[in-house]
């Protein structure tokens, strides 16, 4: 007896309590909460709890995967009304939002989402393509990559860890970020 993800259904089960045990731990204390509390929470063991998921990263990239798969659905739809400069100003915004979740969430974003999950798949391939679109369009320098984009999302998060209206400093760190990255 399996469900549609190829796991026994007890097996999913544990999958599923993990992922809720650790989406509220995170939010309550963050993305360094020791893993053993999560496996505790869910009423599984820890082993189990590796088996699912091997990595703090590969946990993280799960809990975030909705958030991170409706940010890139988003950030295509509203593609068509934004030129390139603003429609990465939008990702990056939002992408940055979305990283201050989990507080410490932004010391290993680059490993989460090369989690594979489809939600860093998707982030990561509508971040490409946005930085394609604006390089072509001669909006951003050439030398910009999406690694880059991850390294300034994540000083931007760590830095407004502790700020309790972090929008506004959002949008400022990003404009000034892509102050230095276009083409002049």
């Amino acid at each position: 007896m399996s469900d549609k993800s190829g796991l026994r259904v007890d097996a999913e089960r544990n999958r599923q309590q993990i992922l809720v045990a650790a989406e509220e731990l995170f939010l309550e204390r963050g993305a360094g909460v020791p893993l053993d509390e999560v496996a505790k929470r869910a009423k599984v063991g820890i082993g189990t709890l590796y088996r699912r998921f091997p990595t703090r990263e590969e946990l993280l990239a799960a809990t975030s995967n909705e958030r991170f798969l409706l940010l890139a659905e988003a950030s295509r739809a509203r593609d068509a009304d934004h030129d390139p400069d603003a429609a990465i100003r939008a990702y990056l915004e939002e992408l940055a939002l979305n990283t201050s979740t989990y507080q410490s969430l932004a010391a290993s974003l680059g490993t989460v989402v090369e989690c594979g999950t489809p939600g860093c798949n998707a982030i990561t391939a509508e971040g490409n393509r946005l930085l394609r679109r604006a390089q072509e369009a001669g909006a951003v320098r050439p030398d910009v990559t999406f690694a880059d984009f991850i390294y300034v999302v994540s000083a931007i998060s760590i830095a407004l860890e502790k700020d309790s209206s972090p929008k506004t400093r959002v949008i400022h760190l990003v404009n000034l970020f892509l102050s230095g990255i276009a083409v002049r």
